[in-house]
């Protein structure tokens, strides 16, 4: 098993991101797209100046006063309650992920900007974890999408880490700025997209991260894609699914993936991928494992 020293940077730190504006831009974004007729609303002429919502329309659904509703939308989020947050969350109709951004852009913690500087660790019992999961693709990944550890089937399957620099292990420099990333994810705008939600999940939590505002920049300067989807303001959490490959060594692969939070470190997330029992990815993936290094081309491993 191979693993990202714990100390390794996702990037050259820089500048937090601005709070106020990403709380700004996300309600924006998210009343646009609605339509009064999505909400129950008469649509009183065909040329509105606004797409989606006005804020007259969102406050009045929240039962919020505009001026309240518009000082929030200006990302002046000091001093609201829960309860508003919900009854916004509820009239714009925000999924549970994109509720507890809101609330996060909001009601920032103030203990997080200290925990985003600390070393991300993964135990010594969970990479003995990932060694027992035999034919099993997994790894661990951390804050900003850093790839922690993970077992040789997973360097199988999707490459091996040991031979990128230790800041080049990060799922969002990979799929974004690695053309071979391209060609593996038979869906790569989608896996983009993946990527791109859970970056801006971590921004809500992690604000001041300076290290995730690097990598965000970086990105949007190198990648025209990044951009686009980054301005979208879409947060989403994935835990389970399928992803489809086109391995350059077996071909096209179906696997199935599951994503585990770690109760001890709710930044860690534990993620395996399986095929289906007597499938033809099954098959490949025995192929791989039977390959062992020959597959990979392992270098040494990292120490642990």
């Amino acid at each position: 098993m191979d693993e990202l020293p714990s100390q390794g940077p996702a990037g050259e730190p820089g500048l937090p991101l601005d709070r106020r504006a990403e709380l700004s831009e996300f309600l924006r974004t998210r009343r646009a797209r609605l339509k009064p007729e999505d909400v129950g609303l008469p649509d009183f002429g065909r040329h509105r100046r606004v797409p989606g919502l006005r804020r007259e329309e969102l406050a009045q659904l929240a039962g919020v006063s505009v001026a309240y509703y518009t000082r929030l939308e200006q990302g002046n989020g000091r001093n609201v309650s829960a309860e508003v947050l919900d009854a916004i969350a509820r009239a714009l109709r925000l999924s549970d992920a994109e509720h507890a951004h809101l609330t996060h852009l909001a009601k920032p913690k103030q203990h997080k900007k200290k925990q985003t500087s600390r070393p991300q660790h993964v135990r010594g019992a969970l990479r003995q974890l990932l060694d027992t999961l035999d034919g099993v693709p997994a790894y661990i990944t951390g804050q900003r999408s850093d790839i922690l550890v993970w077992n040789r089937m997973a360097a199988a399957v999707f490459g091996d880490w040991s031979e990128l620099a230790p800041q080049e292990r990060n799922w969002a420099r990979m799929v974004f700025l690695k053309p071979e990333y391209r060609d593996l994810f038979v869906d790569w705008e989608q896996k983009a997209i993946d990527i791109v939600c859970a970056l801006r999940m971590d921004a809500g939590c992690h604000p001041d991260d300076p290290r995730l505002s690097a990598l965000v920049g970086e990105l949007s300067v190198k990648s025209e894609d990044f951009r686009r989807l980054w301005a979208t303001h879409d947060v989403k959490e994935k835990s389970h699914g399928v992803k489809r490959l086109r391995h350059p060594l077996v071909g096209d692969l179906a696997l199935q993936f599951e994503s585990f939070r770690l109760t001890d470190d709710s930044e860690l997330a534990l993620i395996t991928y399986h095929a289906e029992p007597g499938s033809a990815s099954a098959d490949a993936l025995r192929l791989l494992a039977s390959w062992g290094t020959d597959a990979t081309r392992a270098g040494a491993t990292s120490p642990q």
